[in-house]
Parts: C-alpha cells; sequence; structure tokens
C-alpha cells in the first residue's frame, strides 16, 4: 500500500467521509418518536430519502472524480515507486507534491473506534461518576482530619497475621529550594554514600530509590569497589530502583514525548549500567496524576505503581469503600490490556506522621530522626522515644494500633507503611536512629504471635508481590486471581490538599518555560530523526566521513537529560525558587542551541549531492539556523539573510511523517526577492513589513514569506534571489484607534489601504472568514466557507485577582477573590490590519498584551484554523493573572474536555458546587468545546490551565504575577515573569452527523478529528529553516526524502532515537529505538480539503516499503523503554498497532 497512497483494494473497504453512517442514520429515519407511521410524514421521509441519496450520489461522483484526478497525477509523478524521485521533483507549476485528495480516504474499520458505543464495566469505578457523586463537603474526621474514625476487632487477624511493610524511601527533588547540583553536593550524595554503608552492615535493612538523574551523578563520581557493593546490594533485594525514570515527572504539564523520553533516558541508563529492570511505579509527589502516566508505565513493563497527592475527598471515599487499590484502566481500553496495579495512599502527606496510621500526633512518635535534640521536631508537641525494654511493650501496642487501623481502609491483610520524606538519611546517625529502632519494633512484634503480626522493612516490590500473593493474583501480570480490586478509569485531578485549596494555578506558572519546553521537544524530535537517518545512510554509503557522530551523540544526550530533568514536577510545574528556574531554563536554553548543532550537521549531510565534499567545521557550520535565542529568558529573534544577486539557498526540514505544504517566513535585506525551488520554478512569495512598534516600520528589513512543500520527515531546497518578481507581492496596510483610520508614517515599499464605513474588518481565506472588531481588533465571529454557516467566535482577555483571605493564591494554588472582570485598557488599542496574497492578520496592541490574529491563504491543514499569537506583559502587576476568554454560541452546557499530556483527551463537567479554581484542568494540547453540530478547538503550543466557566465559553490563564508564598514550602511568590509569547489554533469544525454526538454525551473519552491531530503537529512542529551561510563555493545541494510516502494519517512518529553503544566512549551503536503512536480520531467530521497526502491502514506500516533508499537490518518489538523484548511470530517487517497503542521497535537501518 505504502508505494500507492491514493490506490484502495475495493471501493467498498473506504468510506469518505460520512457515507456508511449517513447511510445508518437514513435507515433509522422511518420511525417517528412514537413509533405511529403518518400518512404525512411519509411523503416527507420520501422527500428526505430522495435528497439524501442524491447527495450520497453527488458525493459519490466527486470521490470517483479525486481518485481519478490522484491516479492521473501519480501516472505522471511516480517514477520506479517513489513520491519525490530525485532529479525529477515536479511536474508542471513546480508544486513539489501532488495535488491532495479534496476527500480524505478513511478506512471505514478505522472509523470504528471512536463511534463505538460506551458500555461501563460491571466492576468499574469511572472518575466522572465519583465527581458527580461527592458532594466535596469538608467535615472534621477526628483524628484523621479528612476522613472518618476507623475501628476494628481484636480478634480480626487471628486466622490470618497482618503483614506489614515498612518501606524506607528519601524523597530526592532534582532541584526545588536548591538547584539540581546544590542539592547533589549538600544531600544527595551524603544519602546514597551512607546508603552503601548502612545497608550493608544489617542484610533486613531495605530501602527505594526513584530518581535516576541523581544515581547517575553519584555513580559517575564512585569507585570500581562500591559500584559493586551497590550491584550486590540489588542483587539482594535491599535495594531496589522504583519507577527509574529520570526524575518524577510532573504529571499535568508534561507533554507524553518527554513523559517517555525521561523514561527511556532512565531505562537505558540503568540497563547499561546495572542490568536492571524496575517492576513498580513510585510517585509520592506530583500534584495529581494523569492515565497517561499509568498507561506509560504499564507499557514500559511495570506491573505496579504507588501514587499519593490525590483530591482530600476523593481518597475519604475510596478509603470508605476499600477502593484505594484498583487496577487502573484507561478510558479508552476496549479490554484489559492497559491495566495497572495500583495503590493509592490513604491520608495527607507522605511524610512519616501521614503514613504510619490515621493519626499524626502517633505516627510521628514514630519518625526517629525527631528524637530529642535532633533539628526537626514534632509540630504535635510529643516527641518519639527512643525505644527500649521498658517502653517496648507499650510502644509497640500504640504503632501496632496505627498500622491495623490503617489496615482497615483495605481489602487484604497486607499493609505497606512508607518510611521517609524529603531528603531524608543524609546522615548516618539518622540511619542508625530510625533502623535499629525499628528493628526492636518488628523483632518484639514477631517474637509475640499473639500479636498476629509479622513486620519487616521491605522495597515497594516486596509489599507489592506480598499482596498478589495474598489475592491469589500472579506475581507480576495482570491476571486478577478472584478479581480481588476494583477497576478505575478516569483521572486524579484537579488536586486539592485541604479546604478549598486546589491546585490549579501551576498548570500556568512560569508559562515563560513552559513555551521553552516545548521548543527543546519539537527540536529534540528533530535532531533525533535526523541524526538516526544520517547515521543510517553514512553507514549505507560507507564515506569516511567527517561527521560528528559521537559529538552529536553527546550533545543529544545532554538534550534529552536536561529536557529530562525539566519534566520534574518542581520544573516544568513551575514552582521552584527563582534562580532554580533560572537554571532550569538555562539548561534548556543551551540543549536548544546544541540540538540545534546536530539538526544543522546533519542536514548538511542529507542535502549535500557529493557526500565526501562534506566537512564539519563547528565555528562556521555551513548552515545556520532561521532564529537565535539571544539569553534563557528571551523571545527568540529572526536571523538576517542578506539576499544578493547570487542564489542564497534555503533548507527547509519538514520534521513531521507527514508529506506537508507550510508558510516559511524569513528576515531578508531588501523586498525585492524571486524564490525559487530546486527545479527552479519561481514561487509565489508574500513580502511583509518588520514592525518596530505597532505602526513604526523598519526601513532595511523585511519578512518574505512563500509556502514551502517536503516530504515526510525530508529536506527541501529553496533558492533567494534579489530582483523584480510578479510573483513576489507586498502586503498592504490599515490602521485603526478606537475604530477609526488613524495615518501613520507611511511604510516604504508598502501601500495602506482603506475601509470606509463602520463595518468589522474582515480577513479571509479559501476556508474562513473572520469578523474582527474595529475598535479593540479581536474575534467577533467566523465563517465556514464550505456551508457558508456563521458562528459567533469572540475573544476577550480578563484579569483575575487573588482572595483577601490569609491564604492567597502562590506558585501552586489558584485562589481567585472572584469571577473575572474584562480587560478593558484606558486607551483604545492600536489595530494594525495585514493584507497579502499568502497571509492576512490583525495585530492588536494593548498595554499588557499584543495579539496577533493570522489566516493563511492556504488549501489545506494551515488554512482551516485560525492563528493566534498572544505576547503577554504583566511584570508591573500586584496579585494579578490574565486570561484569554472565547466566547462562543455552542450549546457546550456544562461539559467541555481538555487534553491529557498531548496523549489523550478527558471529559470534563463545570461543576457549580466547586470553586471556580476547581473547574480549571490542565491542558497540554487541546481544550474542545462541543455541540451535536459544531466542535470548537483551541490547540496550544504550551501547556496553561483551562476552563469552561459557562457555556460555549473558553478560557485559558496566560500568566500569573502573585506577591505572597501559598505555604506549600516554596517561600515566595511569582514575580519573575517575563515578556512571554503564547501560541494556538483556533479550529471550527462541524460535525457531519448529529447522532455520533448523542452517543458521545456520556461517554468518558473523546478524540480529536485527524485535522485537529494534524493542526497541533503543524502548530508544534514548524518547519525548520535554515540558510547556507554566505561564502563563495556554494556545493549543489538536492532534496532529501527519506520515505516514499507519507505515514498513515493516525499514525505518529513519536521518536527515531539512537541507542547508545556498549561500548566506552558515549558514542551510538547501531540501532535505534523507533517509538509509534496510532491516534484515536473521531471521524465524524468533515475531512474535506485538508490538504494531506495520506490514507489510514487500520494501522499497519510496512516499513521496508516506506523508505526510499534504507533498508530494514533488523527490527524486533520491544517494550516502550526497550528493557523487554517481545516474542513475536508475526512478519517483523509488518508494524501493527491498535488505536491509542504506543509501541517501541528496535530498529537497525542500513
Amino acid at each position: 500500500m505504502a508505494k500507492r497512497p491514493f490506490f484502495f483494494t475495493s471501493a467498498s473497504s473506504v468510506t469518505y467521509g460520512t457515507t456508511a453512517r449517513e447511510t445508518q442514520a437514513f435507515k433509522n429515519y422511518s420511525k417517528n418518536p412514537n413509533g405511529e407511521r403518518n400518512q404525512n410524514g411519509q411523503l416527507g421521509i420520501l422527500q428526505d430519502k430522495i435528497d439524501h441519496l442524491e447527495r450520497l450520489l453527488a458525493e459519490n461522483n466527486e470521490i470517483i472524480a479525486n481518485i481519478r484526478d490522484s491516479v492521473i497525477n501519480l501516472r505522471e509523478t511516480v517514477k520506479d515507486g517513489k513520491m519525490f524521485p530525485e532529479g525529477s521533483m515536479s511536474q508542471g507549476n513546480g508544486e513539489l507534491l501532488p495535488p491532495a485528495p479534496a476527500l480524505l480516504p478513511i478506512h471505514s474499520e478505522d472509523c470504528q473506534f471512536a463511534a463505538r458505543t460506551y458500555s461501563k464495566a460491571a466492576d468499574g469505578v469511572q472518575m466522572l461518576d465519583v465527581y458527580d457523586l461527592l458532594s466535596f463537603d469538608n467535615p472534621d474526621g477526628g483524628v484523621w482530619k479528612q476522613g472518618f474514625d476507623i475501628s476494628y476487632q481484636d480478634n480480626e487477624w487471628d486466622n490470618e497475621p497482618l503483614q506489614v511493610f515498612v518501606v524506607p524511601h528519601s524523597h530526592n527533588d532534582p532541584g526545588w529550594l536548591k538547584t539540581f547540583d546544590d542539592y547533589y553536593r549538600d544531600q544527595t550524595q551524603h544519602i546514597l554514600n551512607n546508603m552503601v554503608v548502612k545497608l550493608h552492615e544489617d542484610s533486613r535493612r531495605k530501602m527505594i530509590w526513584s530518581e535516576i538523574s541523581y544515581f547517575s551523578k553519584w555513580w559517575d563520581g564512585i569507585d570500581e569497589q562500591k559500584r559493586d557493593a551497590v550491584k550486590r546490594l540489588i542483587e539482594s533485594g535491599q535495594l531496589e530502583v522504583a519507577t527509574g525514570g529520570w526524575v518524577m515527572p510532573d504529571e499535568a504539564n508534561a507533554h507524553y514525548f518527554a513523559l517517555i523520553d525521561q523514561l527511556v533516558e532512565g531505562h537505558q541508563w540503568l540497563e547499561r549500567n546495572l542490568g536492571v529492570k524496575p517492576k513498580t511505579g513510585w510517585a509520592v509527589d506530583p500534584f495529581g496524576h494523569s492515565p497517561t502516566q499509568a498507561y506509560l508505565l504499564r507499557q514500559a513493563g511495570l506491573s505496579n505503581m504507588l501514587i499519593q497527592r490525590v483530591h482530600y475527598s476523593v481518597k475519604k471515599h475510596f478509603a470508605s469503600q476499600k477502593t484505594l487499590e484498583f487496577f487502573w484502566r484507561q478510558n479508552w481500553d476496549q479490554d484489559s490490556s492497559s491495566d495497572i496495579l495500583c495503590h493509592m495512599m490513604p491520608f495527607y502527606s507522605y511524610d512519616v506522621p501521614h503514613t504510619c496510621g490515621p493519626d499524626p500526633k502517633i505516627c510521628c512518635q514514630f519518625d526517629f530522626k525527631r528524637l530529642p535534640g535532633g533539628r526537626i521536631s514534632c509540630p504535635w508537641r510529643i516527641p518519639p522515644q527512643a525505644i527500649t525494654d521498658n517502653n517496648i511493650q507499650e510502644r509497640v501496642q500504640t504503632l501496632l494500633d496505627q498500622y491495623r487501623k490503617k489496615s482497615k481502609l483495605f481489602r487484604t491483610n497486607v499493609l505497606l507503611a512508607p518510611l521517609g520524606d524529603d531528603f531524608r538519611y543524609t546522615e548516618a546517625v539518622e540511619w542508625d536512629q530510625q533502623f535499629e529502632n525499628y528493628q526492636k519494633l518488628f523483632d518484639y512484634m514477631n517474637s509475640h504471635p499473639e500479636l498476629h503480626v509479622q513486620a519487616q522493612f521491605g522495597t515497594i516490590s516486596d509489599y507489592f508481590e506480598a499482596l498478589r500473593k495474598s489475592t491469589g493474583m500472579d506475581p507480576v501480570g495482570m491476571n486478577v486471581g478472584q478479581l480481588a480490586f476494583p477497576v478505575l478509569s478516569g483521572d486524579l485531578f484537579t488536586y486539592a490538599d485541604r479546604d478549598d485549596h486546589y491546585w490549579s494555578g501551576y498548570f500556568t506558572s512560569r508559562p515563560f518555560y513552559k513555551r521553552l519546553d516545548r521548543v527543546l521537544e519539537s527540536h529534540l524530535r528533530a535532531a533525533e530523526v535526523l541524526y538516526s537517518l544520517t547515521l543510517a545512510n553514512i553507514q549505507k554509503y560507507g564515506q569516511p566521513s567527517d561527521y560528528p557522530a559521537v559529538d552529536n551523540y553527546k550533545l543529544l544526550t545532554e538534550a534529552r537529560r536536561n529536557l529530562g530533568l525539566f519534566q520534574h514536577h518542581d520544573a516544568i510545574a513551575g514552582t521552584g525558587k527563582d534562580w532554580v528556574v533560572v537554571d532550569y531554563g538555562t539548561r534548556l536554553y543551551h540543549s536548544i542551541l546544541n540540538v540545534k548543532r546536530v539538526i544543522v550537521s546533519s542536514a548538511h549531510w542529507l542535502v549535500l549531492k557529493d557526500k565526501p565534499a562534506y566537512y564539519h567545521d563547528p565555528s562556521n557550520p555551513f548552515l545556520q539556523m532561521d532564529d537565535v535565542q539571544p539569553s534563557q529568558d528571551a523571545l527568540p529573534r529572526k536571523t538576517i539573510l542578506e539576499v544578493g544577486e547570487k542564489p542564497r539557498l534555503l533548507v527547509a526540514c519538514n520534521p513531521t511523517e507527514q508529506a506537508r505544504t507550510s508558510m516559511v517566513t524569513v528576515y531578508v535585506t531588501t523586498p525585492k526577492v524571486r524564490v525559487l525551488d530546486a527545479l527552479g520554478h519561481v514561487v509565489r512569495a508574500q513580502v511583509s513589513a518588520v514592525w518596530n512598534d505597532a505602526s513604526h516600520a523598519a526601513t532595511d528589513v523585511f519578512q518574505l514569506s512563500f509556502v514551502a512543500q517536503a516530504a515526510p520527515l525530508g529536506l527541501s531546497v529553496y533558492q533567494l534571489m534579489e530582483g523584480m518578481e510578479p510573483r513576489t507581492e507586498a502586503a498592504k496596510y490599515m490602521f485603526l484607534q478606537d475604530g477609526m483610520k488613524i495615518s501613520v508614517s507611511k511604510p516604504e515599499h508598502f501601500s495602506q489601504f482603506y475601509q470606509q464605513d463602520a463595518a468589522p474588518v474582515h480577513i479571509e481565506n479559501p476556508h474562513l472568514k473572520l469578523s474582527i472588531s474595529k475598535a479593540t481588533g479581536l474575534l467577533e465571529k467566523m465563517r465556514l466557507k464550505e456551508d457558508d454557516s456563521e458562528f459567533l467566535v469572540k475573544v476577550e482577555f480578563a484579569w483575575y485577582g487573588t482572595t483577601s483571605n490569609k491564604d492567597k493564591s502562590g506558585a501552586y494554588l489558584f485562589l481567585p477573590d472572584k469571577e473575572a472582570t474584562i480587560y478593558s485598557p484606558s486607551q483604545p488599542p492600536v489595530v494594525r490590519v495585514t493584507k497579502g496574497p499568502l497571509f492576512s492578520e490583525v495585530t492588536t496592541t494593548f498595554p499588557h498584551i499584543t495579539q496577533n490574529l493570522r489566516l493563511y491563504n492556504i488549501h489545506g491543514v494551515e488554512g482551516q484554523s485560525v492563528e493566534i499569537c498572544n505576547t503577554v506583559d504583566i511584570r508591573g502587576e500586584i496579585n494579578r493573572e490574565i486570561a484569554m476568554r472565547i466566547t462562543s454560541d455552542l450549546n457546550s452546557k456544562d461539559r467541555f474536555f481538555t487534553d491529557l499530556n498531548g496523549y489523550q483527551v478527558q471529559p470534563r463537567k463545570t461543576m457549580a458546587k466547586l470553586p471556580l479554581q476547581a473547574n480549571f484542568y490542565p491542558m497540554t494540547s487541546m481544550v474542545y468545546l462541543q455541540d451535536s453540530g459544531t466542535r470548537l478547538s483551541l490547540l496550544t503550543a504550551q501547556s496553561l490551565g483551562a476552563a469552561s466557566l459557562k457555556s460555549g465559553q473558553l478560557e485559558v490563564i496566560m500568566d500569573r504575577r502573585l506577591n505572597q508564598d501559598d505555604n506549600r514550602g516554596l517561600g515566595q511568590g511569582v514575580l519573575d515573569n517575563k515578556i512571554t509569547a503564547n501560541s494556538f489554533r483556533l479550529l471550527l469544525e462541524k460535525r457531519s452527523s448529529a447522532e455520533e454526538a448523542h452517543s458521545e454525551e456520556t461517554a468518558p473519552y473523546s478524540y480529536p478529528s485527524l485535522l485537529s491531530h494534524m493542526s497541533f503537529m503543524y502548530l508544534n512542529h514548524p518547519f525548520i529553516s535554515m540558510a547556507v551561510s554566505q561564502r563563495s563555493d556554494a556545493p549543489s545541494l538536492i532534496p532529501y526524502s527519506p520515505l516514499s510516502a507519507s505515514f498513515p494519517c493516525d499514525m505518529h512518529l513519536v521518536n527515531l532515537r539512537a541507542i547508545q553503544s556498549k561500548e566506552e566512549g558515549g558514542g551510538p551503536s547501531e540501532q535505534a529505538a523507533l517509538i509509534l503512536h496510532r491516534k484515536g480520531f473521531d471521524c465524524g467530521f468533515s475531512n474535506r480539503n485538508t490538504g494531506l497526502l495520506c490514507t489510514t491502514t487500520r494501522g499497519k506500516i510496512h516499513l521496508e516499503k516506506l523508505l526510499t533508499d534504507l533498508k530494514v537490518k533488523s527490527i524486533s518489538h520491544v517494550s516502550l523503554s526497550l528493557m523487554h523484548t517481545h516474542s513475536s511470530d508475526a512478519n517483523p517487517q509488518e508494524i501493527s498497532l491498535k488505536p491509542m497503542e504506543i509501541r517501541t521497535y528496535r530498529l537497525q537501518l542500513s
């Protein structure tokens, strides 16, 4: 299939857009609601049927015409089965890609996944139902403030003793109140050094560790003897690595690309250095939990997981139902293949006072670091006592009472009691205090059978093994024995730890760095793919190459680790101290510069026609990046290209797996420019002014935009040269203030236009027409040209303040004073309207925000949505947060949808019983609203907090400036605001069948359309343009096309990540991890005019057929992070994924 993207085996197996479901709808037409059939109705029905058949016929004709055109085009373009044959890249008008079909060819089977009707598992707990059920009141529960009194009978354990596992742990934040390096120097290295000594002293002692970022730094600095001691501790089961990711990631703001990457980085490090394969996840500190992380752990081959920070009302409910241990199953999963056994800790915190049982006043007395004379004490004023022969009986009774009470919240006689806190076990004396005193307690318990308790130190997997054994379950798998545990689906946001203290502030805090994170992600992914392809190509050509393979691999490794570090729950969350934020920002910034070096050196090799002529000169690279970020806290600036008579070559890299048509914009020194493609055909271009402020244009630099086309994962070559060119047109401008035209000093080279009447300003493209208020410059209406329907879509900005109570908003918490007030600046903004052949835009300059609203005049993905860029600056404000609000006439009621980690969509319900801040949720990639006929989506290029507080309304918080700490340990407000750019795409889609929408009203899942998925890809992975640096010798370049066709529309190449070689020296091996994700999508929206050149293939890819000049030397299906190899009898060449599945293959190309 891959080489013939537009043919189909049989027409019947393909539905275009809507036909199959329409036919179904039309079968159900003939009964009216009461089941009667009246004569009058019959005629109407007949008329409907005829209309319907005519519509189907017309559609079919169009489809046939499309297929015919495609076949004719293909016949011309396809030589030896390749989409982009070298040397003859195009026919006719200089378009590199064949014309796209008007309707995307979607296989009908591929529509069934999203369209199936929802049926709830009998034993299932759905989080949406739990939220409906709970009253979210907050009565005083006694010693367990947020819970209830727990009682038990003394004889309950007579037949089956209580089995207690005390699990020592030390929570090491890779940056929070100190930087990563400072924490390591002051605390973490001492914890790990003492661990080796202290665990060695007594084989009954245990410890778990989770953050590999710290562990690897320590490992690099210890000698062989110590390393051997660590390996022995792991082999004996005294030390366990839990999760084994680079960090313990934030689960709200992190994108799944980065979640996977930090997990792979940790697991690969463990495989290389320790030969360890983690079995159990440990996440005690992320502020709310996502099922995406559960899925990724399951795909990596983990069997169990533990979570802690969950809303206190949910914990109390689960404790009362004994459902704190459950199989966590994905919302979209149709069987149990995604299940993972999960333990939710019942109480307020993971510290010792809140882990031995319900009464913190008592549990604190068993935290022996707090013995009198130490640096920390018990806030409940009753200190611990060292265990002696005199007090042991009473101490055992007191502690056992807590253990027994805690065990009453669970279904088995196996009990978990974590023993640790932040940066614990730094000093040898603390190890002695905890381990010696607890060992005495255990010895006493275990030697008194009448107590019916068996207590010991254990690792977290020791606990889960015993738990599984006690219920007759498989030791690692998910076959459930007698189904001892319920199945839970859904997510665990938004977190509140007490009162109305909802942690929805950190969904937006430090948004500048949330954006920088995504810039590094996009560049790292592009660099990984180009690097892997370059290595494979070099092997194939066998050139003795100057290509810096090892140096580039080291840069990639450092970038993976810096990106991984930033996924930590105090990093991307925006909850670190100011100087820690700068440290993270500097790491991201340096890695962006470094991966750009990898991109440039790889692209250079790939486009060079004469490979032996390749040379690597790091101080003067052959290609230069199109933009440069001056510092870690500044927005990027465009490089200015000198354009003269000699052609200046430009390379455009398409990092997506789809053949693509997208706008490229560069800054040039003259408005008189011709753009030519690789074959010398002139390409249409638009020259626009570069504005120094709202109404003053630069005179020495100009914006040059043209529509570039590139093969999937390919590199295209364009030439820029000075000269008059009719196909390069200048933009026209109009300036307004307060609805009136204002005169500005006329920009040279550009004409101005006027609009006499008071009507709104319009900008339009082939798909959309926007009405924009003359007074505010903001969007008011959107018209879809496909069926000429108009919708109210009104953009506004709004301020939130913070409450006057003692507890105010801070880095974590959002505690607003009231509903937002609409932003209305004292003087009306300057509105600049740009109209041009390739894009039109409206730029509005307010005191705190500059909004750029742009429409691309492109047929296809880029032209289907509105680009919104807000540059926000609230540095002069006090305790204010600024939101963008979009009000529409969609009847969405109280339902809206946000994504989880860019991986899946979670339906939400705005609840009046909750405070305003509780109705905000994390938005990593999109938020949307819908009614029976329409969906309005806001796609985002950075994670932010989002809500739908009224029907038809969406809002996102873009920045927050808060003058005080919110008492969660940070000890400062958020006052390090930057000028921050937020980028979005606004997408309005018509549903092609309403019954679909009806079945979706109650389902706990929802899926974006293919167009929405693609628009997100284009927004987050723009073309990367590089200019050939100016020097005398211009070697000849040829476009690079690694694939003969686009990937299937629903298949995403998450990464193609080179694997480190086993040899010393930190270079690459010949293998790479190919990570794929098959996206779930809703077929109920139009797939017309997407401009895409893909089909869907029921989740199958034949890799060898898709590659142009490389061959697959070996490929094997492995677990997500390459820890486990899956035996497969199937043809390894045929890759096959189920909808929503993420899969990794170990791949060697040659």
